[in-house]
Protein backbone atom coordinates (compact mmCIF):
# COMPACT_ATOMS: atom_id res chain seq x y z
CA UNK A 1 0.00 0.00 0.00
CA UNK A 2 1.23 3.72 -1.03
CA UNK A 3 1.07 6.51 1.84
CA UNK A 4 1.89 9.90 2.07
CA UNK A 5 3.85 11.30 5.08
CA UNK A 6 2.74 14.91 5.51
CA UNK A 7 5.70 16.62 7.33
CA UNK A 8 5.01 19.65 9.44
CA UNK A 9 6.20 20.14 12.98
CA UNK A 10 8.12 17.08 12.66
CA UNK A 11 11.35 17.53 10.50
CA UNK A 12 13.51 14.52 11.65
CA UNK A 13 13.52 10.68 11.07
CA UNK A 14 14.07 9.88 14.57
CA UNK A 15 11.36 9.11 17.44
CA UNK A 16 8.81 9.93 14.48
CA UNK A 17 5.91 7.40 15.29
CA UNK A 18 3.77 9.38 12.29
CA UNK A 19 6.71 8.35 9.11
CA UNK A 20 7.08 4.57 10.99
CA UNK A 21 3.65 4.42 10.74
CA UNK A 22 3.42 5.51 7.04
CA UNK A 23 6.49 3.68 5.69
CA UNK A 24 5.46 0.28 7.06
CA UNK A 25 1.84 0.72 5.09
CA UNK A 26 5.01 0.18 2.61
CA UNK A 27 6.43 2.64 -0.09
CA UNK A 28 6.01 6.24 1.33
CA UNK A 29 5.82 9.66 -0.31
CA UNK A 30 7.49 12.47 2.24
CA UNK A 31 5.32 15.42 1.81
CA UNK A 32 5.90 19.17 2.80
CA UNK A 33 2.64 21.55 1.58
CA UNK A 34 4.06 25.49 1.90
CA UNK A 35 0.67 26.76 2.90
CA UNK A 36 1.22 30.40 2.04
CA UNK A 37 -1.64 31.22 5.47
CA UNK A 38 1.19 30.15 7.59
CA UNK A 39 4.56 31.29 5.12
CA UNK A 40 3.22 35.02 4.68
CA UNK A 41 2.29 35.73 8.33
CA UNK A 42 6.21 34.64 9.05
CA UNK A 43 9.17 36.70 9.48
CA UNK A 44 12.28 35.95 7.78
CA UNK A 45 13.90 34.41 11.23
CA UNK A 46 11.00 31.61 10.71
CA UNK A 47 11.00 31.21 6.75
CA UNK A 48 14.78 30.81 6.22
CA UNK A 49 15.13 28.65 9.02
CA UNK A 50 12.27 25.91 7.90
CA UNK A 51 14.30 26.11 4.45
CA UNK A 52 17.25 25.10 6.26
CA UNK A 53 15.66 22.94 8.34
CA UNK A 54 13.71 21.32 5.03
CA UNK A 55 17.01 20.89 3.53
CA UNK A 56 18.84 18.90 6.10
CA UNK A 57 15.83 16.26 6.28
CA UNK A 58 15.70 16.23 2.67
CA UNK A 59 19.58 14.48 3.62
CA UNK A 60 17.86 11.85 4.54
CA UNK A 61 14.32 11.60 3.82
CA UNK A 62 13.04 12.83 -0.53
CA UNK A 63 10.71 15.48 0.53
CA UNK A 64 8.60 16.77 -2.38
CA UNK A 65 7.70 20.36 -1.74
CA UNK A 66 4.43 22.05 -3.61
CA UNK A 67 2.67 25.03 -2.51
CA UNK A 68 -0.75 25.89 -2.29
CA UNK A 69 -3.92 25.43 -0.15
CA UNK A 70 -3.18 22.19 1.73
CA UNK A 71 -6.78 21.00 1.58
CA UNK A 72 -5.86 20.90 -2.47
CA UNK A 73 -2.11 20.02 -2.24
CA UNK A 74 -2.31 16.85 0.01
CA UNK A 75 -5.48 15.63 -1.98
CA UNK A 76 -3.67 15.91 -5.42
CA UNK A 77 -0.09 14.69 -4.28
CA UNK A 78 -2.09 11.55 -2.60
CA UNK A 79 -3.96 10.96 -5.85
CA UNK A 80 -0.67 11.43 -8.24
CA UNK A 81 0.99 8.01 -6.58
CA UNK A 82 -1.70 6.36 -5.93
CA UNK A 83 -2.04 6.78 -1.82
CA UNK A 84 -4.54 5.12 0.52
CA UNK A 85 -3.33 6.99 3.49
CA UNK A 86 -1.94 10.14 4.29
CA UNK A 87 0.02 10.12 8.51
CA UNK A 88 -0.04 13.43 9.86
CA UNK A 89 1.37 14.20 13.57
CA UNK A 90 -1.61 15.49 15.01
CA UNK A 91 -1.84 19.31 15.00
CA UNK A 92 -3.29 20.72 18.06
CA UNK A 93 -2.77 24.67 17.31
CA UNK A 94 -6.23 26.86 16.42
CA UNK A 95 -5.33 27.42 12.68
CA UNK A 96 -3.60 23.54 12.24
CA UNK A 97 -6.39 21.68 13.79
CA UNK A 98 -8.90 23.15 11.69
CA UNK A 99 -7.11 22.86 8.64
CA UNK A 100 -6.35 18.95 9.38
CA UNK A 101 -10.24 18.46 9.90
CA UNK A 102 -10.53 19.85 6.33
CA UNK A 103 -7.92 18.34 4.65
CA UNK A 104 -9.89 15.42 6.32
CA UNK A 105 -12.93 15.87 5.11
CA UNK A 106 -11.53 16.29 1.33
CA UNK A 107 -9.31 12.78 1.25
CA UNK A 108 -12.13 11.00 2.72
CA UNK A 109 -14.68 12.41 -0.62
CA UNK A 110 -12.02 10.60 -2.49
CA UNK A 111 -11.78 7.54 -0.61
CA UNK A 112 -8.35 8.16 1.32
CA UNK A 113 -7.65 7.91 4.96
CA UNK A 114 -5.78 10.76 7.27
CA UNK A 115 -3.80 8.84 9.90
CA UNK A 116 -2.85 11.26 13.11
CA UNK A 117 -0.06 9.00 14.90
CA UNK A 118 1.66 11.60 18.21
CA UNK A 119 2.11 14.99 18.00
CA UNK A 120 4.52 17.58 18.68
CA UNK A 121 4.20 17.10 22.39
CA UNK A 122 4.80 14.21 25.30
CA UNK A 123 1.76 14.25 26.45
CA UNK A 124 -1.28 15.80 23.76
CA UNK A 125 -3.47 18.81 24.79
CA UNK A 126 -6.53 17.97 25.84
CA UNK A 127 -5.18 14.40 27.67
CA UNK A 128 -4.41 16.21 31.04
CA UNK A 129 -7.20 17.03 32.66
CA UNK A 130 -8.49 18.05 36.68
CA UNK A 131 -10.67 15.22 38.86
CA UNK A 132 -13.97 16.80 37.06
CA UNK A 133 -12.66 16.13 33.97
CA UNK A 134 -12.20 20.03 33.13
CA UNK A 135 -9.00 21.39 31.30
CA UNK A 136 -6.23 22.79 34.21
CA UNK A 137 -5.86 26.63 33.95
CA UNK A 138 -2.92 26.77 36.70
CA UNK A 139 0.36 25.52 35.75
CA UNK A 140 1.69 23.49 39.26
CA UNK A 141 -1.53 21.57 39.23
CA UNK A 142 -1.25 20.66 35.34
CA UNK A 143 2.61 19.35 36.23
CA UNK A 144 1.82 17.13 38.53
CA UNK A 145 -0.82 15.45 36.47
CA UNK A 146 1.45 15.47 33.46
CA UNK A 147 4.37 13.61 35.53
CA UNK A 148 2.00 11.50 36.76
CA UNK A 149 -0.01 10.68 33.09
CA UNK A 150 4.15 10.22 31.47
CA UNK A 151 4.36 9.62 28.34
CA UNK A 152 6.05 7.01 25.87
CA UNK A 153 9.16 5.87 25.39
CA UNK A 154 10.70 7.24 22.15
CA UNK A 155 9.70 5.51 18.62
CA UNK A 156 12.38 3.45 16.74
CA UNK A 157 14.36 4.67 14.13
CA UNK A 158 13.82 4.67 10.82
CA UNK A 159 14.34 1.36 9.15
CA UNK A 160 17.05 1.12 6.49
CA UNK A 161 14.93 -0.20 4.04
CA UNK A 162 12.64 1.84 3.89
CA UNK A 163 11.02 2.71 0.54
CA UNK A 164 10.39 6.35 -1.09
CA UNK A 165 7.70 7.88 -4.13
CA UNK A 166 8.30 11.52 -5.70
CA UNK A 167 6.00 13.66 -7.12
CA UNK A 168 6.76 14.78 -10.44
CA UNK A 169 5.63 18.26 -10.30
CA UNK A 170 7.35 20.37 -7.43
CA UNK A 171 8.65 23.92 -6.00
CA UNK A 172 11.86 24.94 -5.03
CA UNK A 173 12.50 25.92 -1.57
CA UNK A 174 12.38 29.47 -1.81
CA UNK A 175 15.00 31.64 -1.44
CA UNK A 176 14.65 34.06 1.74
CA UNK A 177 17.21 37.37 2.00
CA UNK A 178 17.66 37.99 5.63
CA UNK A 179 18.82 41.56 6.63
CA UNK A 180 22.70 41.24 6.74
CA UNK A 181 22.92 42.01 10.39
CA UNK A 182 20.75 38.65 11.60
CA UNK A 183 22.70 35.53 11.60
CA UNK A 184 20.58 32.32 12.66
CA UNK A 185 21.45 29.10 14.05
CA UNK A 186 21.95 25.78 12.59
CA UNK A 187 19.33 24.12 11.61
CA UNK A 188 17.92 20.60 11.37
CA UNK A 189 17.68 17.37 12.65
CA UNK A 190 21.92 16.55 12.86
CA UNK A 191 22.30 19.81 14.82
CA UNK A 192 19.41 19.29 17.58
CA UNK A 193 20.87 15.99 18.26
CA UNK A 194 24.40 17.82 18.88
CA UNK A 195 22.83 20.68 20.75
CA UNK A 196 21.08 18.44 23.21
CA UNK A 197 23.90 16.49 24.04
CA UNK A 198 25.84 19.84 24.62
CA UNK A 199 23.50 20.77 27.09
CA UNK A 200 22.45 17.71 28.65
CA UNK A 201 26.05 17.02 30.10
CA UNK A 202 25.35 20.67 31.77
CA UNK A 203 21.68 20.34 32.69
CA UNK A 204 22.76 19.63 36.19
CA UNK A 205 23.71 23.41 36.84
CA UNK A 206 20.50 24.70 34.95
CA UNK A 207 18.54 26.07 37.46
CA UNK A 208 21.33 28.39 38.78
CA UNK A 209 22.15 29.55 35.43
CA UNK A 210 19.52 29.62 33.49
CA UNK A 211 18.27 33.37 34.56
CA UNK A 212 21.81 34.91 33.63
CA UNK A 213 21.76 35.98 30.26
CA UNK A 214 25.92 36.92 30.06
CA UNK A 215 26.27 33.37 30.54
CA UNK A 216 25.58 30.38 28.74
CA UNK A 217 23.34 28.58 30.89
CA UNK A 218 20.00 27.20 28.62
CA UNK A 219 19.49 24.95 26.50
CA UNK A 220 18.62 27.02 23.33
CA UNK A 221 16.21 23.71 22.23
CA UNK A 222 13.31 26.13 21.57
CA UNK A 223 13.45 26.42 17.98
CA UNK A 224 14.52 22.79 17.38
CA UNK A 225 11.29 21.83 19.54
CA UNK A 226 9.33 24.61 17.56
CA UNK A 227 10.27 22.30 14.00
CA UNK A 228 9.70 19.08 15.26
CA UNK A 229 13.80 18.68 14.77
CA UNK A 230 13.83 16.67 17.96
CA UNK A 231 10.88 15.16 20.18
CA UNK A 232 10.04 16.14 23.67
CA UNK A 233 9.64 12.90 24.79
CA UNK A 234 13.56 11.98 23.24
CA UNK A 235 14.72 15.01 25.85
CA UNK A 236 12.42 13.58 28.52
CA UNK A 237 13.85 9.81 28.12
CA UNK A 238 17.56 11.66 28.38
CA UNK A 239 16.67 13.67 31.40
CA UNK A 240 15.22 10.23 33.25
CA UNK A 241 18.59 9.06 33.38
CA UNK A 242 20.35 11.95 35.17
CA UNK A 243 20.03 13.58 38.76
CA UNK A 244 19.97 16.61 40.19
CA UNK A 245 17.38 20.17 40.32
CA UNK A 246 18.46 21.69 37.61
CA UNK A 247 17.26 18.16 35.30
CA UNK A 248 13.68 18.78 37.62
CA UNK A 249 13.96 22.36 36.72
CA UNK A 250 14.34 21.75 33.15
CA UNK A 251 11.81 18.98 33.00
CA UNK A 252 9.34 21.88 34.54
CA UNK A 253 10.54 23.80 31.04
CA UNK A 254 9.28 21.30 28.78
CA UNK A 255 5.64 20.59 31.49
CA UNK A 256 5.11 24.82 30.77
CA UNK A 257 5.60 24.71 26.72
CA UNK A 258 2.77 21.38 26.97
CA UNK A 259 0.66 23.84 29.41
CA UNK A 260 0.67 26.38 27.07
CA UNK A 261 0.25 24.29 24.44
CA UNK A 262 -2.89 22.73 26.45
CA UNK A 263 -4.13 26.08 27.29
CA UNK A 264 -4.34 27.32 23.54
CA UNK A 265 -5.82 24.13 22.32
CA UNK A 266 -9.06 24.58 25.32
CA UNK A 267 -9.05 28.49 24.48
CA UNK A 268 -8.11 29.47 20.64
CA UNK A 269 -8.98 32.75 21.12
CA UNK A 270 -6.56 33.18 23.79
CA UNK A 271 -3.82 33.60 20.98
CA UNK A 272 -5.37 36.87 19.90
CA UNK A 273 -7.53 37.68 22.69
CA UNK A 274 -7.27 38.31 26.60
CA UNK A 275 -7.47 35.19 28.28
CA UNK A 276 -8.63 37.51 31.53
CA UNK A 277 -10.95 39.51 29.38
CA UNK A 278 -11.26 42.41 32.72
CA UNK A 279 -7.81 43.32 31.25
CA UNK A 280 -9.35 44.52 28.09
CA UNK A 281 -11.07 47.04 29.85
CA UNK A 282 -7.80 48.68 30.59
CA UNK A 283 -6.57 51.74 29.20
CA UNK A 284 -3.67 51.35 26.85
CA UNK A 285 -1.70 53.52 24.79
CA UNK A 286 -1.19 53.55 21.04
CA UNK A 287 2.05 52.56 20.09
CA UNK A 288 4.21 55.38 19.33
CA UNK A 289 7.72 56.88 19.06
CA UNK A 290 8.26 54.57 22.69
CA UNK A 291 7.17 51.39 20.44
CA UNK A 292 9.89 52.42 17.65
CA UNK A 293 12.46 53.10 20.30
CA UNK A 294 11.28 49.65 22.31
CA UNK A 295 11.73 47.72 19.05
CA UNK A 296 15.03 49.17 17.94
CA UNK A 297 16.24 48.98 21.10
CA UNK A 298 17.67 52.45 21.91
CA UNK A 299 14.58 52.92 25.41
CA UNK A 300 18.08 53.80 27.11
CA UNK A 301 17.36 51.17 30.01
CA UNK A 302 20.33 48.78 29.01
CA UNK A 303 19.02 45.80 29.53
CA UNK A 304 15.93 46.42 27.60
CA UNK A 305 17.74 47.68 24.39
CA UNK A 306 20.55 44.61 25.31
CA UNK A 307 17.49 42.01 24.96
CA UNK A 308 15.87 44.05 21.88
CA UNK A 309 18.84 43.80 20.02
CA UNK A 310 19.25 40.39 20.83
CA UNK A 311 16.38 39.52 19.49
CA UNK A 312 16.95 41.60 16.18
CA UNK A 313 20.52 39.98 15.29
CA UNK A 314 20.17 36.60 16.45
CA UNK A 315 16.36 35.58 16.36
CA UNK A 316 16.02 34.53 19.80
CA UNK A 317 16.16 36.06 23.13
CA UNK A 318 17.09 34.87 26.01
CA UNK A 319 13.69 34.16 28.59
CA UNK A 320 14.76 36.06 31.42
CA UNK A 321 14.72 39.07 28.57
CA UNK A 322 11.66 38.26 26.72
CA UNK A 323 9.92 38.98 30.99
CA UNK A 324 12.24 42.19 31.20
CA UNK A 325 11.56 43.71 28.25
CA UNK A 326 7.30 42.48 27.63
CA UNK A 327 6.91 44.22 31.27
CA UNK A 328 8.67 47.51 29.84
CA UNK A 329 6.15 48.02 26.96
CA UNK A 330 3.35 46.60 28.90
CA UNK A 331 3.43 48.56 32.15
CA UNK A 332 6.34 51.23 31.26
CA UNK A 333 5.15 52.06 28.05
CA UNK A 334 1.45 50.73 28.44
CA UNK A 335 1.28 49.61 25.11
CA UNK A 336 -1.03 46.11 24.78
CA UNK A 337 0.62 43.11 24.89
CA UNK A 338 -0.69 41.93 21.25
CA UNK A 339 1.40 44.77 19.66
CA UNK A 340 4.84 43.22 21.50
CA UNK A 341 3.75 39.54 20.76
CA UNK A 342 3.47 39.94 16.93
CA UNK A 343 6.74 42.23 16.94
CA UNK A 344 8.52 38.97 18.60
CA UNK A 345 6.71 36.21 16.39
CA UNK A 346 8.04 38.60 13.92
CA UNK A 347 11.77 38.13 14.84
CA UNK A 348 11.68 34.68 16.72
CA UNK A 349 13.03 31.60 15.07
CA UNK A 350 11.46 30.02 17.64
CA UNK A 351 8.02 31.46 17.32
CA UNK A 352 5.53 29.56 18.76
CA UNK A 353 1.70 30.91 18.79
CA UNK A 354 1.23 28.88 22.19
CA UNK A 355 4.40 29.54 24.16
CA UNK A 356 5.10 33.21 23.05
CA UNK A 357 1.78 35.00 23.32
CA UNK A 358 0.55 32.77 26.52
CA UNK A 359 4.27 33.91 28.03
CA UNK A 360 3.14 37.99 27.08
CA UNK A 361 -0.20 37.22 28.61
CA UNK A 362 1.87 35.98 32.07
CA UNK A 363 3.64 39.15 32.05
CA UNK A 364 0.80 41.27 31.06
CA UNK A 365 -1.15 39.93 33.91
CA UNK A 366 -3.63 38.61 32.11
CA UNK A 367 -3.07 35.14 31.26
CA UNK A 368 -2.72 31.73 33.35
CA UNK A 369 -0.51 31.46 36.35
CA UNK A 370 0.19 35.88 35.66
CA UNK A 371 2.06 37.55 37.46
CA UNK A 372 0.00 39.88 39.16
CA UNK A 373 -0.21 42.86 37.00
CA UNK A 374 1.29 44.86 39.96
CA UNK A 375 4.47 43.38 40.03
CA UNK A 376 6.43 45.36 37.39
CA UNK A 377 9.96 45.03 36.72
CA UNK A 378 12.08 47.34 37.70
CA UNK A 379 14.42 47.23 34.54
CA UNK A 380 17.78 48.24 36.48
CA UNK A 381 17.60 46.52 39.03
CA UNK A 382 16.44 43.44 36.83
CA UNK A 383 19.78 43.91 35.36
CA UNK A 384 21.87 44.15 38.22
CA UNK A 385 20.34 41.20 39.84
CA UNK A 386 20.80 38.92 36.86
CA UNK A 387 23.42 40.39 34.60
CA UNK A 388 26.25 41.67 38.18
CA UNK A 389 29.28 41.72 35.89
CA UNK A 390 27.26 43.43 32.77
CA UNK A 391 28.71 40.77 30.65
CA UNK A 392 25.33 40.34 28.87
CA UNK A 393 25.03 44.20 28.37
CA UNK A 394 27.94 44.95 27.16
CA UNK A 395 27.61 42.41 24.35
CA UNK A 396 24.62 44.03 22.91
CA UNK A 397 24.99 47.61 24.14
CA UNK A 398 29.09 47.77 23.35
CA UNK A 399 29.07 51.48 23.04
CA UNK A 400 28.36 51.64 27.29
CA UNK A 401 32.21 50.06 27.53
CA UNK A 402 33.57 53.18 29.21
CA UNK A 403 30.35 53.73 31.34
CA UNK A 404 31.08 53.77 35.19
CA UNK A 405 27.95 51.99 35.54
CA UNK A 406 26.57 50.24 32.53
CA UNK A 407 23.54 49.42 33.80
CA UNK A 408 22.32 53.16 35.08
CA UNK A 409 25.19 55.19 33.29
CA UNK A 410 25.03 59.13 33.59
CA UNK A 411 24.42 61.86 31.64
CA UNK A 412 27.72 62.30 30.84
CA UNK A 413 28.65 58.93 29.70
CA UNK A 414 25.74 58.52 27.91
CA UNK A 415 26.62 61.84 26.14
CA UNK A 416 30.00 60.73 25.69
CA UNK A 417 28.54 57.18 24.56
CA UNK A 418 26.15 58.58 21.85
CA UNK A 419 23.41 56.25 24.25
CA UNK A 420 20.40 58.21 24.86
CA UNK A 421 18.61 59.37 27.81
CA UNK A 422 15.34 57.22 29.43
CA UNK A 423 12.70 57.39 27.55
CA UNK A 424 10.39 57.00 30.58
CA UNK A 425 10.48 57.84 34.43
CA UNK A 426 10.25 54.07 35.75
CA UNK A 427 8.86 55.36 39.01
CA UNK A 428 6.31 57.14 37.51
CA UNK A 429 5.46 55.38 34.64
CA UNK A 430 5.29 52.02 37.38
CA UNK A 431 2.57 54.12 39.72
CA UNK A 432 0.96 54.74 36.61
CA UNK A 433 -0.04 51.32 35.32
CA UNK A 434 -0.86 50.30 39.13
CA UNK A 435 -3.29 53.64 38.63
CA UNK A 436 -4.26 52.12 35.25
CA UNK A 437 -4.84 48.53 37.19
CA UNK A 438 -7.04 49.81 40.07
CA UNK A 439 -9.73 51.17 37.83
CA UNK A 440 -10.03 48.38 36.65
CA UNK A 441 -10.28 46.03 40.05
Amino acid sequence: MTSVMWFRRDLRTADNPALLAAVEDGPTLPLFVLDPRLWDPSGPSRQAYLVSSLQALRRDVPVSVVRGDPVREVVRAAQQVGAERVHVAADYGPYGHQRDLDVEQALQDEGIELVRTGSPYAVAPDRIQNGSGEPYKVFSPFKRAWQKHGWRDPADPLPDDARWRHLKETVDLPTVDLPDDLELPEAGEEAATEAWHHFADQAKDYADRRDNPGVEGTSRMSHHLKYGEIHPRTILADLARRRGNGVDTYRDEIAWREFYADVLYQRPDSAREYYRPEFAKMTYDDPGEGFDAWREGRTGFPIVDAGMRQLRHTGWMHNRLRMITASFLVKDLHVEWQHGARHFLHWLVDGDLASNNHGWQWTAGSGTDAAPYFRVFNPTTQGRKFDPKAAYVLEWVPELADAEDPHEPSAEDREAAGYPAPIVDHKAERQEALDRYAAIR
